[in-house]
């Protein structure tokens, strides 16, 4: 029967839980290996939110920017490992590229949105609803593939016992015995710090560390203080 994790005292002062050091498990544990795919599905899922818009609030032809980015996934998917474990140096990269245009996408649907509002074009109060639903979804998508890329230098890196610093601090990481001694953040652990981050336009039980992820955090609420005060209060006056 497997041993239980306990907190035991070290010589020096300090605690572990079964071997391994508080101070480690701060800094974050090698993590276990994992799949692409959850992210690359969340992205398919970013791509459908898209084409939901009504036309007015795409940039340029409706299917462009989708057919872009489905290009690049499918690249990314065909050459690049399924596995985290697994070093492609230029997959880094490819990555970087296809969120960036999901962001930068999702940013002008939310710009030609609030222009629509404020030139009071907008006169459709489920129109408005669905829309502004759709670019919220895509505003948790984006930024948990955000955190997910650039903590701790990335999926690939995050394997590391040399990784770079933290960018996040979970609770499985603060509190000694909350979880396995070798817990590591996966895309979901992400992908719920930005839907909390979205809703509650603050941090919750994961604190951000670095100025990047301050930085993303921040951007993220602005984001979606903006489609949720601004946009779903037109559009339930819209609906009165």
């Amino acid at each position: 029967m497997a041993e239980e994790p306990t907190l035991r005292d070290r010589e020096d002062g300090g605690f572990s839980v079964s071997g391994r050091s508080v101070e480690e498990i701060a800094w974050g544990v090698p993590a276990p290996p994992r799949s692409y795919w959850p992210a690359r599905i969340a992205v398919l899922c970013a791509i459908a939110l898209y084409l939901v818009l009504p036309d007015r609030l795409i940039p340029g032809p409706r299917y462009l920017i989708p057919s872009l980015e489905v290009v690049v996934l499918l690249a990314i998917s065909l050459v690049v490992p399924h596995q985290t474990t697994i070093d492609f140096p230029a997959r880094r990269f490819i990555a970087i590229v296809i969120i960036g245009i999901v962001s930068v996408a999702n940013a002008l649907n939310l710009g030609l949105l609030l222009y629509e509002l404020l030139q009071g074009r907008v006169q459709n109060g489920r129109e408005l609803i669905v829309s502004s639903l759709a670019i919220w979804l895509t505003n948790v998508i984006v930024f948990g593939l955000w955190y997910w890329e650039l903590d701790r230098g990335g999926p690939y890196h995050r394997h590391q016992r040399s990784h770079r610093e933290p960018d996040f601090l979970f609770p499985q990481m603060s509190t000694p015995g909350a979880g396995r001694p070798s817990w590591a953040p996966s895309f979901v652990d992400y992908l719920y710090v930005s839907l909390t981050n979205a809703t509650a336009f603050s941090p919750t039980d994961t604190m951000p560390l670095t100025i990047r992820a301050k930085s993303l955090m921040g951007l993220q609420a602005i984001a979606s203080l903006l489609t949720v005060a601004v946009v779903a209060a037109r559009a339930v006056n819209i609906l009165r």
